[in-house]
């Protein structure tokens, strides 16, 4: 490295000596004690790897010099520390790597020249379902479902572990990815053969920016961009703006970190922060325990920021130390963050931000989000007119045949709109906070004693976040209080927040679709898009874990809690949930005696061993991965045949046909396959076909590994809506080349084109790609045909994953759209003018008649290095020809 600044410079910690790059090296020329945290930890970044080709002295002084009151115009390289992985998006992950290792030896290179540069760490946590719920033995009976469903995937996992140099996998029924992060793998600050930098990572969830509430900058990344970050390759981005959060005061009586969340969250979307970062400062911070932090960090990606990151403090060693790292480590940590000036403290100077927002704790409330969205916070007592308000809208739709009578077991009861059928503590987001999960506990001991129950047609879980979690909840004696409730520990894992909540009762799943009821869901989730959590449920709501308690108790979402009993006593009485709410000195003083950093120590002691199923998993040995031409789990991706060393560049795009016309917020879960497997879909025939009967059909989220499946299933919601088939909802299209054109699966339409040699786009509205970091809604999208999607706008990661597939975002420009345009979807399209770094290209419009519709569009390819992939075909081509050359 050219260190032309010489800015390495030495630190004395605890009686040895570490190097640094010193940021102060470059004042007085640049004030750098006034940038944001976050920028001072990218340039950080810039000096460290400053070579003078990728990173060179000019990009340096432009980020240190930056203004961010003017939106900044230069490309800036990103290298991570370190890359982090969840099973369902680090499978595929794994897949190519494993093919890139046979494809460098096809091209004469050395397929164990394919390792991760850097610390990889994969947690398995999204493959557990809630199959069995409300018994002391749910959480055994999922655990050993779940691995007789998933036994080849986590033998291939094994044998990356084996084969791959600097990748680790922490087994089954341990976590969730985002917990364990904060808990175990976050260093906050990286030492490596004595050099210190600042901890910072890519993750294959969108939900990575949870370790920013401990300052550790990280985001979510499609599995493409995490495959390059492992492989070396540096993030080029745009240099970001960053909206300061100036907060102040401190929580309400009853307030609670969800509520907060979901108010930032409600604030900071109606601002706009797509594609910035946000940074939290001001007095009020010294009031918010690490643990509300990480759950405001959580939830960037539901208010649109690349992060929402809290500085290095006090609170921040507290948690190490409350979290079992050691004394050594939290010295480093301290001592490199003061020397750096990434330390905060309440008597420093605010930096210097694009635009600063207040956010006064104090205003908090009681909310909800939903029943769609988690933008869409619902105060409390306006909980029962919201519901009421999106059921008049679902009735217009689907009108339903009224209450059903239903036989479940010893209980019959009926089922009415608004009956809450899933009541989940669940997610990263809050299964990470002591003070709402003992909270929770509190609310069920209060409510027990007073004889309440959770109503019979509710299906309760409890997924712990981690092994801690369950130990002090043990320990403070609230579990048998929330397995009154049916809250028993069901799984550790992301569960029923990524649509993983099981099977309703058979009785109750007939009577909701016989009827056509619009039942709801409460769980403690970050996410509630439509057909996310349940595809029998239509009103999805977040919500703190003590108000999930509170819900099942009261069994529906058309009520009032805050002027309606949620239940009556032994005596008949009225229950308010005032009656049963716990202080917040109540909620304190329980953590304060069952959370210890003894119990973190205890839970993570064996934390990489796992149990005796994964120990029970053999796996031979080998550079390369033995394919299994008969698995219907992993499968040899095809991104890489017939591929030699000479880039193919971008070839044109015209006489394409709109495969799915799509309106605004679609998502990625919309868009890549999730859920269930229905047998009568494209992936269902598929699977039949292979000999895989549908008790065995497993989620798609399983069936990452395999291309086919999952192509098959993209842009399959049951929920999703294309302008190409009116009044029909769900993933299909027509196949416009001839006359007369039927609704069809899009699969089946696509492959169809694909027979013909006919290019395919996408034409969609604002927002598209929100949601979830799916690196399948790009792979699917390119497998499809798709060369090219027209949107309104992009969210970040599912834009920068279809460039990393060699699929060309567009955007139309202001003002414009397609509906505005007179586009109905069943043009031919050209595309002129699409070459290396255009910013706008023509796009024709020519209907059967003849008649043309010519406009321009945006070219939302954002860097150079953006174009290189491109050129390529991609991300992963563009690396492996620099392997093999």
């Amino acid at each position: 490295m050219k260190d032309s600044f010489n800015a390495l410079t030495t630190l004395d910690v605890g009686g040895r000596t570490y190097r640094y790059y010193r940021l102060n090296t470059l004042e007085p020329a640049f004030p750098i004690h006034r940038l944001p945290y976050s920028i001072r930890i990218l340039l950080e970044n810039l000096l460290r790897h400053e070579d003078g080709v990728g990173t060179t002295r000019a990009d340096i002084e432009a980020l240190a010099g930056v203004d961010l009151r003017r939106v900044p115009q230069r490309d800036i390289n990103f290298t991570p520390a370190r890359v982090i992985l969840q099973d369902f998006t680090g499978v595929p992950c794994v897949v190519d790597l494993a093919a890139m290792r046979e494809a460098i030896t096809r091209l004469g290179g050395d397929a164990r020249a394919v390792n991760p540069l850097c610390p990889v760490e994969l947690v398995i946590d999204h493959s557990v379902m809630i199959d069995v719920y409300g018994s002391k033995d749910a959480l055994d009976l999922n655990a050993r479902i779940e691995f007789q469903r998933n036994r080849e995937r986590y033998a291939f996992l094994r044998w990356g572990q084996a084969a791959l140099k600097n990748f680790t996998v922490v087994p089954p029924d341990t976590g969730i990815v985002h917990q364990v992060n904060l808990e175990y793998l976050a260093r906050v600050v990286f030492e490596k053969d004595g050099l210190l930098y600042p901890d910072s990572c890519f993750g294959t969830d969108s939900h990575t920016t949870m370790v920013n509430g401990i300052g550790v900058l990280a985001w979510g990344v499609g599995g493409i961009e995490a495959e390059a970050a492992m492989l070396g390759q540096p993030s080029s981005m745009l240099i970001p703006e960053v909206i300061g959060v100036r907060v102040t005061g401190k929580l309400a009586e009853g307030a609670t970190a969800t509520d907060l969340v979901l108010t930032v969250t409600e604030m900071l979307r109606k601002r706009g922060v797509v594609e910035k970062f946000v940074e939290f400062f001001g007095p009020g911070l010294a009031s918010l325990t690490a643990a509300d932090r990480n759950t405001i960090g959580n939830m960037a990606p539901e208010y649109g920021a690349t992060c929402g990151i809290f500085p290095i403090d006090s609170e921040t060693l507290r948690y190490m130390r409350l979290t079992g790292r050691g004394e050594a480590q939290i010295a480093v940590v301290e001592a490199y963050a003061k020397a750096q000036g990434l330390w905060w403290s309440p008597d420093l100077p605010e930096p210097d931000y694009t635009e600063v927002l207040d956010l006064d704790l104090g205003s908090i409330v009681p909310s909800l989000a939903g029943p769609k969205r988690p933008q869409d916070r619902v105060p409390l007592p306006a909980l029962k007119a919201n519901f009421r308000q999106a059921l008049a809208a679902e009735q217009a739709l689907r009108p339903s045949k009224g209450p059903a009578w239903v036989t479940d077991g010893a209980h019959r009861f009926e089922l009415n709109d608004g009956a809450v059928v899933i009541a989940a503590i669940t997610s990263c987001t809050n299964t990470s906070n002591p003070g709402v999960l003992i909270g929770a506990g509190l609310l069920a001991r209060r409510a027990r004693a007073l004889g309440l129950s959770t109503r019979p047609w509710v299906k309760t879980s409890l997924a712990p976040g981690s092994l801690a979690v369950t130990e002090y909840l043990g320990k403070a004696g609230l579990l048998e209080d929330l397995e009154h409730f049916g809250f028993h520990v069901a799984a550790y894992g992301c569960t029923t927040c990524i649509g993983n909540s099981g099977p309703l009762d058979e009785p109750i799943a007939r009577a909701i679709q016989d009827h056509g009821l619009s039942v709801s869901a409460v769980l403690s989730g970050n996410r509630n898009f439509e057909g996310r959590i349940h595809q029998d449920v239509r009103m999805n709501y977040l919500a703190s874990p003590p108000l999930v308690v509170a819900f099942a108790i009261a069994g529906t979402t058309d009520v009032d809690l805050n002027t309606e009993p949620m239940g009556v006593d032994a005596d008949g009485q009225p229950v308010f949930l005032r009656d049963v709410w716990p202080s917040n000195l109540e909620i304190q003083a329980e953590v304060a005696r069952s959370v210890s950093a003894e119990l973190f120590r205890k839970s993570y002691a064996d934390v990489l061993t796992g149990d005796a199923r994964w120990r029970s998993i053999a796996v031979a040995a080998s550079k390369t991965y033995a394919w299994d031409d008969h698995s219907t789990y992993i499968r040899h991706p095809p991104y890489f045949e017939g591929m030699t060393l000479t880039a193919p560049g971008i070839s044109p795009i015209t006489g394409a046909r709109c495969l799915a016309l799509l309106g605004d917020s679609i998502t990625t879960d919309h868009i890549s396959p999730a859920g269930s497997i229905k047998k009568d879909g494209p992936a269902g025939r598929y699977l039949l076909a292979h000999g895989v009967q549908p008790p065995d059909f497993n989620s798609f989220g399983s069936r990452r590994g395999n291309h086919e499946v999952m192509v098959r299933g993209t842009f399959a919601n049951t929920r999703i809506k294309n302008a190409l088939t009116p009044g029909v909802e769900g993933g299909v299209s027509r196949h416009l080349s001839v006359a007369a054109a039927v609704v069809e699966p899009i699969y089946d339409v696509a492959m169809k084109y694909a027979a013909e040699g006919t290019p395919l786009i996408v034409l969609a509205g604002r927002e598209y790609g929100t949601g979830s970091s799916r690196d399948w809604a790009a792979k699917g999208t390119l497998l499809l045909g798709v060369r090219a999607v027209i949107a309104q706008s992009f969210e970040r990661i599912h834009r920068a994953n279809l460039v990393g597939m060699g699929v060309i975002p567009l955007c139309f420009l202001p003002g414009e759209s397609a509906p505005g345009l007179g586009l109905d979807g069943t043009e031919r399209f050209d595309i002129e003018g699409l070459v290396p770094h255009a910013d706008v290209v023509t796009v024709r419009a020519v209907r059967d008649d003849g008649l043309a519709t010519v406009f321009g569009a945006q070219v939302r390819v954002n860097t150079a290095k953006e174009w290189e992939y491109l050129l390529h075909g991609g991300v992963l081509p563009f690396m492996l020809r620099q392997m093999a050359a």
